[in-house]
């Protein structure tokens, strides 16, 4: 009995030093993806779960970071195919008059405020403009540009030919 606790306890002390690590950009690209914070936040802790479940089946030594890329992806479309099924959901917010004023007043002394503004729209434009392209072309795009994986690994993840992933992008 207490070699199969040692097993288990090494099997969890290799997926928390291997995998959580990625944990920021899985839940970064899962909110791109999902557009609402509480689902990024259960297709995280579902890619965990399902990682450490088939944590026997990844090969020490591959790109980790990658696996749970493709996990999170497999998920998302999954869910989202099943989700197109249903009718959607709209959250409506309050408009707050004086957002941009609480903003530029909690500012320390020494932030240049227009630059901070200016950067924080031209973000804005670039995460509009992300989150408007087509469920085909965001994906491919997060994991280029945002997360910075190679063309090959994307067309792993996403179960794609590298050159669908090439031509995706410049389209």
């Amino acid at each position: 009995m207490s070699d199969r606790n040692s097993g288990n306890d090494k099997k969890r002390e290799r997926f928390e030093a291997e995998a959580l690590i990625h944990i920021d950009a899985l839940h970064r690209t899962a909110l791109r993806m999902t557009r609402n914070e509480n689902e990024a936040d259960d297709l995280v802790q579902e890619t965990y779960l399902k990682a450490f479940r088939f944590w026997d089946k990844f090969e020490e030594g591959s790109n980790c970071r990658a696996w749970l890329f493709k996990i999170l992806t497999n998920i998302f479309i999954n869910d989202y195919r099943s989700k197109s099924r249903t009718p959607q959901v709209i959250e409506l917010q309050g408009v707050d008059d004086d957002f941009l004023f609480d903003q530029l007043s909690a500012l320390g002394p020494s932030e240049n405020p227009e630059q901070l503004f200016f950067a924080k729209v031209f973000d804005d434009d670039v995460k509009k403009a992300i989150d408007n392209l087509p469920e085909e072309f965001r994906l491919v795009v997060i994991l280029s540009f945002l997360e910075g994986f190679s063309y090959q690994e994307i067309a792993e993840i996403a179960d794609l030919q590298i050159g669908t992933v090439k031509s995706k992008l410049h389209r």
